[in-house]
């Protein structure tokens, strides 16, 4: 039996993980799951020398080790951010040292699958590079614009009916409670210069009658169609209210999927589509590290199976 470790790298309460772990657990194969963030030092201790072959050593988190020389693969889901304090000189460049140190241990392991390497995902996290590489493989993109100005923005928004997008989908507070910022209309009356304030993306507004959630998993790519109510702009703001449809990606698209994410080294990416009245779909962004456990009960798309199948084998397995 192969008894490689697979490191699982993510926050202390994460059901999406759970599940993927869950599916390793059956087939037997070795899990190491910590928060680099949260875990390191308090109870994980890393010993790691530079060889011939790359690193080796040990990570140890409680009772559990792995050999860092034999990890199979690191799942890299959503890991704490590492502390920083509040005006703590020591504790800043401790959490440096710390995501330098064992954050660069893990992304240079020797013969090591990642989904998909930190590195990688932080570069495909920006909107402007996703838009550029996604014209670039064949993908229809909505016209966008970026700007702080806002004549440019207001003339946008003149030309054909617009969407404001946030460019990063951060922690927001209203009144002191969690709030999601979603795509929202917005019309040229409504621009003011509050948009010199920051950098905003405008997006024309596609004629959609439905949307697609592409999850790839190396090379394999499940699709499922979401059905929200008449008017519903942005559906995640009405999960209560959607139908979801297991669906086929079109070759072509297939073949475009896989080329924007070897675009950013990905191995894993959440796609959204908008699919217009013509059955056209329209590139809005990747999450590369996207959520997606609640299709697999409501889509059927077999999505902890697949990532399974890539942790413990490096490859994936068609069925």
């Amino acid at each position: 039996m192969d008894r490689r470790p697979v490191l699982v790298c993510t926050e202390f309460e994460d059901a999406t993980a759970d599940m993927v772990i869950a599916e390793l657990n059956r087939r037997r194969v070795p899990v190491l799951r910590f928060d680099p963030g949260r875990d390191f030092p308090a109870s994980a201790t890393l010993a790691a020398q530079v060889g011939p072959v790359g690193w080796c050593g040990r990570l140890s988190v409680g009772e559990r080790t792995a050999d860092l020389s034999a990890v199979r693969s690191l799942y890299h889901r959503r890991p704490s951010p590492y502390p920083t304090g509040r005006g703590e000189q020591a504790v800043r460049f401790a959490a440096h040292e710390n995501r330098r140190g064992l954050g660069g241990v893990l992304g240079a392991l020797p013969g090591c699958l990642y989904l998909s390497h930190p590195q990688a995902i932080a570069r495909a996290e920006y909107k402007p590079a996703q838009l550029a590489v996604a014209v670039d493989v064949g993908f229809t993109v909505p016209a966008t614009l970026i700007t702080n100005d806002a004549g440019e923005a207001g003339a946008f928004c003149a030309g054909q009916p617009t969407l404001y997008k946030p460019l990063h989908a951060g922690a927001y507070e209203v009144d002191a409670r969690p709030a999601g910022i979603w795509a929202a209309p917005v019309g040229p009356c409504e621009i003011d210069d509050a948009v010199s304030h920051s950098a905003h993306l405008f997006q024309a507004q596609v004629a959609k009658v439905a949307d697609i959630r592409v999850v790839v998993v190396g090379e394999r790519v499940l699709s499922a169609r979401i059905t929200a109510p008449p008017g519903v702009v942005d559906w995640r703001a009405e999960y209560r209210n959607l139908t979801y449809e297991a669906v086929a990606c079109p070759e072509e698209t297939k073949g475009m999927l896989l080329r924007f994410l070897a675009g950013f080294g990905l191995r894993f990416g959440a796609f959204d589509f908008a699919v217009d009245a013509d059955d056209t779909w329209w590139f809005l962004e990747c999450n590369p590290n996207g959520q997606w456990a609640w299709l697999e009960s409501t889509a059927g798309l077999p999505v902890a199976h697949a990532i399974a199948d890539l942790l413990e084998n490096g490859a994936s397995r068609h069925d």
